[in-house]
């Protein structure tokens, strides 16, 4: 009926039609930073198509424009009137900072913010509650406006900012002329792929990742780095961290005075840090897998033969923790009894929920980003770290347009901004894996996740699990974090601690303003769901370094000499200090 010219897949012209379209799509993701268009475009169509053919809500929406308009007029009236300050008619929200400061209750500023704050209120509620829309697409059509009103805030223009003009006559115009040599220094350092100015002060091995220790091991994606014992007798069973891969290891060895490795030796642990070698275009065919063999495993052969025993507390830290459940699965299935304990650090095993950053992950963005890794091999972190400066652009993008340009005064470097800047890159194999596998499918918590050739189940893991969830996540929601007590048949230690991803793990004692929870399951009598689990769990002041240290001293035996460095006779000769080299790879 259709000739005999043989099935489609033999069309001469495939191979170059998908070479066009490829080349096509990368070139288009580099226009637009990696964002799809038609991600975006049918989110707002579908916003647009049932807002239009939903007068209700459109009367509703005009109604609460007008009585916005009200209020304004109202708080103006009285502003004009007043002697003393008056009550405001909108406050911000809680983590909006941009209108602290006091010059902002100046007239005209307290109306500019005003004015901003309550039309701000009203495109929320425009995108929001229209029926038929679905639930992503209204939060990619909030998520876009907010960005889209961040741009426009008041806080952000010379005309319109107290502040800025105050520091402006301040200096006499010498802020403006510093924040323009501001603006072209990051420019070139931008466009020759330089680190941001002061983090040069910040150097792996010289400043920070400075505990001493000993590449111990070494393949194509890992070096495996053992910690010197500082005390006389050390726990039995050693801990191997695995972090994440899409960043530099030492986030958890930053400062001496901050680095959990640090902590972690004196108070008598025996530490293992995986450092993941950063991948380049000819890395484009390692998959997912390959981490969690020449990664996880390998590390753990040579952690065991190295101290002689047999079980370790394996700790992995975002997305190397999501590889450690699969690896612990993995185990479990194979009835490999090496693991004493497992901790999650804000990393997840359900990706249902994944929280805003999810809104960059559908079939059509993830396309679009494997055409762009289809170009070059990989994924680079810069291309990475513009989705996360959206995710907070008040903090992480005007804070520092606001500061460094208008005003002259650049955010000062420190040791945690330093290491996010010294980006990592992720092969384009194992990138679409883990997005589409477990960012889209959600292979891993439905059990279709495969592992040579046969399903895996972390219902299978039967080891003690310690699980941290931030209350600031927006990598790993802690609600996200928090299904591991779903997902598992085993006890389960939930600690929830004040920060953000990085900065709710970099929580050394003594660090002012850090509080957590935490709580066991079964000690919590039945499943609770995350807001009855935060009502229940006692707030308590201070880091929760200790509370973990506390949890692994009760599951550990007891103390005993610590291990040599590296063990020659078993094949783990010392390969050179730490932090290797690996890590210094840009």
């Amino acid at each position: 009926m259709y000739g005999s010219s043989g099935p489609a897949s033999e069309d001469p012209l495939d191979g170059v039609a998908d070479v066009i379209d490829r080349a096509t799509g990368a070139a288009l993701a580099r226009l637009t930073g990696g964002l799809s268009p038609a991600s975006l475009g049918a989110a707002f169509l579908d916003w647009l198509t049932h807002l239009a053919i939903s007068p209700g809500r459109q009367l509703q929406l005009a109604a609460k424009a007008e009585r916005q308009m009200l209020r304004f007029l109202d708080h103006a009236c009285n502003v004009a009137i007043a002697s003393a300050p008056v009550k405001a008619a909108i406050d911000p929200l809680p983590q909006d900072r941009r209108f602290t400061d006091p010059d902002w209750q100046a007239w005209p500023f307290n109306l500019i913010e005003q004015g901003f704050l309550l039309g701000q209120q009203w495109c929320d509620r425009s995108a929001s509650a229209v029926g038929g829309v679905t639930p992503r697409h209204e939060d990619m059509v909030r998520f876009t406006m907010r960005q889209l009103l961040d741009v426009m805030a008041p806080s952000n223009f010379i005309a319109t900012n107290p502040v800025v003009q105050r520091r402006i006559a301040a200096t006499g115009g010498q802020c403006l002329i510093d924040g323009a040599a501001n603006f072209v220094e990051d420019l070139r350092r931008t466009w020759s792929y330089d680190r941001p100015a002061g983090a040069d002060a910040y150097r792996p091995g010289v400043e920070v990742a400075v505990t001493p220790g000993e590449v111990v091991y070494r393949n194509h994606l890992i070096e495996l780095i053992q910690y010197s014992p500082t005390t006389a007798t050390v726990r039995p069973e050693p801990i191997l961290i695995v972090p994440a891969w899409i960043m530099k290891y030492y986030i958890l060895d930053l400062s001496p005075e901050n680095s959990l490795v640090r902590w972690l030796v004196g108070q008598g642990f025996t530490v293992f840090m995986i450092s993941w070698r950063n991948p380049g275009r000819e890395d484009r065919d390692i998959g997912f897998d390959d981490y969690r063999r020449l990664g996880v495993m390998k590390a753990l052969d040579a952690v065991t033969a190295i101290t002689g025993h047999d079980t370790v507390h394996a700790a992995g830290y975002c997305l190397g923790g999501t590889l450690l459940a699969i690896t612990a699965a993995t185990m479990a299935r194979d009835g490999d009894a090496r693991l004493a304990t497992m901790t999650l650090f804000a990393a997840q095993t359900e990706f249902s929920e994944p929280g805003e950053l999810g809104l960059f992950i559908d079939a059509a963005q993830v396309h679009f980003l494997e055409n762009m890794m289809w170009a070059q091999g990989y994924l680079d972190s810069r291309q990475m770290g513009g989705a996360f400066q959206m995710l907070r652009s008040n903090d992480l993008l005007w804070s520092r347009v606001i500061h460094g340009y208008l005003m002259g005064e650049p955010v000062p470097m420190n040791d945690l901004m330093a290491w996010n800047a010294d980006g990592t890159r992720l092969p384009q194999a194992m990138h679409s894996q883990y997005l589409r596998q477990l960012f889209l499918d959600d292979d891993l918590a439905e059990g279709r996740y495969r592992v040579d050739g046969k399903t895996i189940a972390l219902g299978d893991i039967r080891v003690p699990i310690f699980a941290v969830g931030t209350e600031w996540d927006h990598v790993a929601p802690w609600r996200s974090v928090f299904k591991i007590h779903l997902l598992t048949d085993t006890e389960v230690t939930f600690l929830l601690t004040s920060g953000g991803h990085n900065a709710g793990i970099v929580s050394e004692p003594g660090h002012p303003g850090r509080h957590f929870r935490i709580m066991t399951h079964p000690a919590t009598r039945g499943h609770l769901d995350p807001e009855e689990w935060q009502a229940s769990a006692r707030e308590q002041d201070g880091s929760w370094w200790p509370a973990w240290a506390a949890w692994l001293d009760e599951r550990s035996g007891q103390p005993a000499p610590p291990p040599g460095v590296g063990k020659a006779e078993a094949g783990y000769a010392p390969l050179g200090p730490a932090p290797g080299g690996y890590v210094l790879s840009r």
